[in-house]
Parts: C-alpha cells; sequence; structure tokens
C-alpha cells in the first residue's frame, strides 16, 4: 500500500469507528484479523472484532474518533488516533472522556489489517470516567 493509499484507508478506519456500526469497523480486518487492546486478550476473526467496536460504541453513543497521523514502524504503522464521548450507554457515568492512542498495524497482502496492537493510557481513562 501506498503511503497516500494508507492515509486514506486509516481516515476511513477512523470514520467507521464514529459510525455506530461495529461489522464497518471488523471489515476493516483481514478474515482472521485480531486486535488486542492493551496486551489484553485478542478479538480473533471479524464477528470478535465487531463485538469490540460495539461494545466502545455501546459505552460512548456519541463517540467520535479522529485520525491524528500515522508513524512508520519497524515492525508495522502505528495509526495515532484520538476518542472523545461521553459515557451514557447503559450503566455509564456521564463523564465525558478524551483519550488519545494508537493502534500498531501489521496490514496483509490484501490491504487488510491481519494485526493491531492497540494502545492508551488507561489510568488517565478511569480517572476520566470517575472525576468528580
Amino acid at each position: 500500500m501506498t503511503s497516500d493509499e494508507l492515509t486514506k484507508f486509516a481516515r476511513r478506519y477512523a470514520e467507521a469507528w464514529c459510525s455506530q456500526n461495529p461489522e464497518s469497523v471488523a471489515a476493516f480486518f483481514a478474515e482472521r484479523g485480531l486486535i488486542s487492546i492493551n496486551n489484553g486478550p485478542p478479538a480473533v476473526g471479524r464477528a470478535a472484532i465487531a463485538k469490540e467496536a460495539k461494545a466502545f460504541m455501546t459505552t460512548f453513543p456519541d463517540m467520535i474518533v479522529t485520525f491524528d497521523k500515522l508513524e512508520s514502524r519497524p515492525n508495522g504503522t502505528a495509526f495515532h488516533w484520538t476518542l472523545t464521548g461521553t459515557n451514557s450507554g447503559p450503566g455509564g457515568t456521564g463523564k465525558r472522556v478524551r483519550i488519545s492512542g494508537y493502534e500498531l498495524w501489521k496490514i496483509d497482502n490484501d490491504g487488510l489489517i491481519a494485526e493491531s496492537n492497540g494502545r492508551f493510557d488507561s489510568k488517565d481513562y478511569e480517572r476520566q470516567l470517575s472525576q468528580k
């Protein structure tokens, strides 16, 4: 994938996260692709990835994910993002959250994400959810 193609892919991926349609996020992944967040157990396959996306979309019904930048690394491409939203889903705190992080992608020969390892500051996330 060229740099320009990868940038367009990243923009569409961020838009998919904003869509409230978890299957649109999963469609960016290879059939047996995986995503792992903060070294958690990986969600493997599009159905499991859609389930992970749905959890975020349910927690933050007004979620906006912005594409901040791409960074080429020896072991993949880092997709940097910022999530903003209100924790107003079932059992939510009603708190507004703004958190940034990245996903380290390995792209397969078909131009889909084979592997994504996501990272964000979970302590800052938890702090924002519990702020008084």
